[in-house]
């Protein structure tokens, strides 16, 4: 333990105290205490120095709300009484950041700050009391459970809705979008465009190229006319960087393909290192959409066929993307009317492993996996930016003009997390998801994207939601459970059933209240009631005394409160069509103290890059020099036992997790595609990121998804 007065810590300010963290002691132990020194050095010396001081709470509203800093409706539907309550009630809690990075991320880039960018108009339980204030809409009960939840540390709603509520001059709540771009021309006018306009108010943009016709096919039945989807790319990533959000950040998007696409492996080729510069692409993120039968075809070591998208959709009536490639594989090969060319499968694979290997890309969803588990009738064809977005949408059609002929349904994504140690630590694990639901929902109805009409009406009909999870590995150690041991699954398979209770609970009571579900309710497994039979065909509760003992003061479903909520959910319907999404969440797990998603931890010290400070140390949360053997990092604990943990999680939530696999530096591609072959058989809906560590970047931030942290 450092002393305060260590001679070593005297005259030291916040950024060589926080840098002791890579610095051991003399008898070999993590200087931990120097970060904490390191956090309330940078508010004596900083944050204290250059906050704006207001007299009062009355004096400080007013003057951010004549200054055009808060939105004035927001305020104006609480009595000024109760905002007087909660605000002291959120300065009584007396709130520290434990951790140097945590105040530091927070002050950087959450906190509102003067015009010039110099001093700061908020503390922490400033910017936590406008966003319930603003998430509940006057609703005082719920602002203040909104408070409670967030300034404790259980919620936690994504960087953009957390950045933008209840400032007047703001950009939008939502996290990222994902959009289909159909085999056409106005099409694909229409949807770059969208995604400029989506990207200069700071998402994430997805889209769909599955249905573009190939390069060299006929166009108005001239052959070899088409260009393919490289160009398409191309033309998104200059529109990325262009629409690159006031300079705060580039613009960010991603793009999927399906694996029979016969452009895939011309696809896959432009994240090659030695591309040529006319079809490298540099800043785009790249996914591939893969169904089953393709790894039926390399298990059996036999050619795949790629089909031409132009002529599927002419012999099926319906785009390529809706067509089951598993269910009609053999029929396409067979018929003769459809264009397509083989390569070899398990050569696919090869390839596909040699481009992660070099770059980390392409992300995979596995289609049919996803599809199996989709609780809502239709295809989910796509995802989006960071992989944990699965959600049916429906194809628009454009006039010449670029006008809408039929307005179809995009994706939008509406997120929040919770983190899994605190809310393990609340009086009330089931009043915290019902908080954060509707938190989530507010996100949802306050938010009109009227420049992407078919994402508006999408978001409009649905009330789709992403509720994620963070810290798991931080709560599992601080119990003493290893990463990926039997007890670390089975708490994360009675977590998540629990979560996805709840979740459900709360998404019927708002329905039940607002007299109203989400459009195609009635053809989703929740009506038919079919969703619930797993968990009224056996319990979901802890079985080893180990995690019995973690849930001991947490109230568990039952197969009986689960029989009973099909009836509620029956009679009544849900409100949201999706519930669920585990994001890979950055900044907001540093304001919050706690490790990224569900996945390990990087390193025990994570050291970052932060602007002009330059390298900055975090310490993995809950982490002491007594239980360092709880903390092997991602890349020790190897893919295997993610993808089990992954797999536990999985089975509870609608849409999907953001799986990073990690792997040493001596592995090879053929341990990257076992680990796929282990994923999918799994039950593993997506993948994200592959990394190999780099022994001159051990410790080193992985870099998350742009359209989840700052």
């Amino acid at each position: 333990m450092l002393d305060r007065n260590d001679s070593l810590t005297e005259g030291l300010d916040y950024h060589a105290l926080n840098a002791m963290l890579n610095l051991y002691d003399a008898d070999g132990n993590i200087r931990f205490e120097a970060d904490r020194l390191a956090a309330r050095q940078y508010f004596l010396t900083h944050v204290n120095q250059n906050t704006v001081f207001f007299h009062s709470l009355d004096e400080k509203l007013e003057y951010l709300v004549e200054q055009g800093y808060y939105e004035a409706e927001v305020l104006a539907a609480y009595p000024t009484a109760f905002l007087h309550e909660i605000w002291a009630a959120a300065f009584a809690k007396k709130f520290r950041f434990p951790t140097f990075l945590g105040a530091f991320k927070y002050y950087t880039s959450y906190t509102l700050k003067t015009r010039d960018g110099k001093r700061y108009l908020e503390r922490y339980e400033d910017r936590v009391v406008m966003c319930a204030l603003a998430l509940a809409r006057g609703d005082q009960a719920l602002a203040m459970s909104f408070m409670e939840e967030i300034l404790s540390g259980r919620f936690q709603p994504a960087t953009p809705t957390f950045l933008n509520a209840g400032k007047k001059s703001r950009g939008e709540l939502i996290s990222c979008f994902l959009l289909r771009l159909e085999d056409n021309m106005e099409s694909i006018g229409r949807g770059i465009n969208s995604a400029l306009q989506l990207s200069k108010r700071g998402g994430g943009v997805a889209l769909m190229l599955t249905n573009i016709r190939e390069h060299g096919a006929p166009i108005k039945g001239i052959e070899n006319q088409s260009s393919g989807v490289i160009p398409i790319m191309k033309l998104l990533e200059d529109s990325f960087s262009y629409a690159n959000q006031l300079g705060a950040r580039q613009g960010a998007g991603a793009v999927y393909l399906n694996a029979h696409h016969p452009d895939i492996l011309r696809f896959l080729d432009t994240k090659r290192e030695n591309a040529d510069e006319k079809i490298r692409i540099k800043t785009l993120s790249l996914g591939v959409v893969i169904p089953d039968i393709t790894f039926e075809l390399a298990k059996r070591n036999e050619e795949m066929y790629l089909f031409s998208p132009h002529d599927v959709e002419k012999v099926y009536g319906v785009p390529f993307s809706e067509i089951s490639v598993s269910e009609k594989y053999a029929e396409m090969v067979d018929d003769k009317r459809i264009a397509k060319k083989k390569i070899n499968a398990r050569a696919f694979f090869q390839t596909l492993a040699e481009i992660q290997f070099e770059s980390g890309y392409p992300y995979i969803m596995f289609e049919d996996t996803v599809n199996r588990m989709n609780p809502i009738a239709g295809r989910i064809t796509m995802s989006n930016l960071c992989s944990e977005i699965l959600q049916v949408n429906e194809a628009s059609t454009f006039k010449d003009d670029l006008s809408y002929d039929h307005l179809g349904t995009d994706i939008s994504c509406n997120l929040g997390s919770l983190n899994i140690a605190k809310a393990m630590d609340g009086p009330d694990l089931g009043a915290t998801v019902e908080a954060a639901i509707r938190a989530l929902t507010a996100v949802s109805e306050m938010s009109a994207i009227d420049s992407v009409p078919s994402v508006r009406r999408g978001n409009d009909e649905s009330h789709a939601i992403g509720l994620g999870q963070m810290n798991l590995h931080g709560y599992l150690a601080r119990e003493h459970v290893h990463y990926g041991s039997p007890e670390g699954i089975e708490f994360t398979s009675v977590y998540f059933a629990a979560v996805a209770y709840h979740a459900i609970r709360a998404s019927c009571a708002l329905a039940r209240e607002k007299g109203e579900s989400f459009r195609g309710f009635e053809t989703s497994t929740y009506a038919s009631g079919t969703f619930f039979d797993k968990y009224t065909s056996r319990d979901w509760l802890p079985e080893s005394a180990r995690v019995q003992a973690l849930f001991a003061d947490v109230t568990l479903p039952t197969r009986a409160d689960w029989e009973a909520l099909r009836t509620e959910v029956m009679t009544h319907g849900l409100y949201n069509r999706n519930l669920q999404a585990v994001p890979p969440t950055g900044s907001i797990s540093y304001i919050n103290n706690a490790t990224s998603s569900i996945h390990p931890i990087v390193s025990k010290i994570e050291i970052r890059k932060e602007g002009k400070i330059g390298r900055v140390y975090y310490p993995a949360p809950f982490m002491t020099n007594e239980n360092l053997a709880y903390y092997r990092d991602a890349y020790e604990i190897g893919p295997d036992a993610l993808i089990d943990t992954y797999a536990a999680a999985t089975e509870h939530v609608d849409q999907g997790l953001s799986l990073t696999l990690f792997f040493p530096a001596e592995a090879t591609t053929r341990d990257i595609n076992r680990a796929q072959i282990q994923a999918w058989k799994k039950g593993i809906k997506t993948i994200y990121y592959v990394r190999l560590r780099q022994t001159a970047l051990e410790g080193t931030e992985v870099e998350g998804c742009v359209s989840c942290t700052l």
